[in-house]
């Protein structure tokens, strides 16, 4: 299992303590490797990107309107955390519905 995220988010911090035997890659120092930015986007689009986050808030209307991949891709910060890799697929967020599915 594969944590994306940051490791200043506390969301990030409460599911890496909360799961097992996972990795957790920080998306502002590591980046993402090939094709999971990408796969992400593709499963929840819009829903990727956290449009209550300051980094959001501060973006010009022209950063704003960039691919959620070029978006997060220059501003990691913006992406919704955490972004959870397992074999089944792809979860996002620390919602009750993800821990359920996560089996916590």
């Amino acid at each position: 299992m594969i944590i994306y995220g940051l490791t200043t988010c506390d969301t990030c911090r409460k599911a890496s303590k909360a799961l097992e035997d996972i990795t957790f890659v920080d998306v502002r120092a590591e980046g993402f490797p090939e094709g999971v930015l990408e796969r992400a986007a593709e499963t929840f689009g819009a829903d990727l990107v956290n449009r209550r986050s300051a980094t959001w808030r501060n973006l010009s209307e022209e950063e704003r309107a960039l691919p959620v991949v070029d978006l997060i891709r220059r501003h990691p910060a913006v992406m919704k955390r955490p972004l959870i890799q397992t074999g089944a697929g792809l979860h996002l967020g620390w919602s009750p519905q993800v821990r359920e599915a996560l089996g916590v």
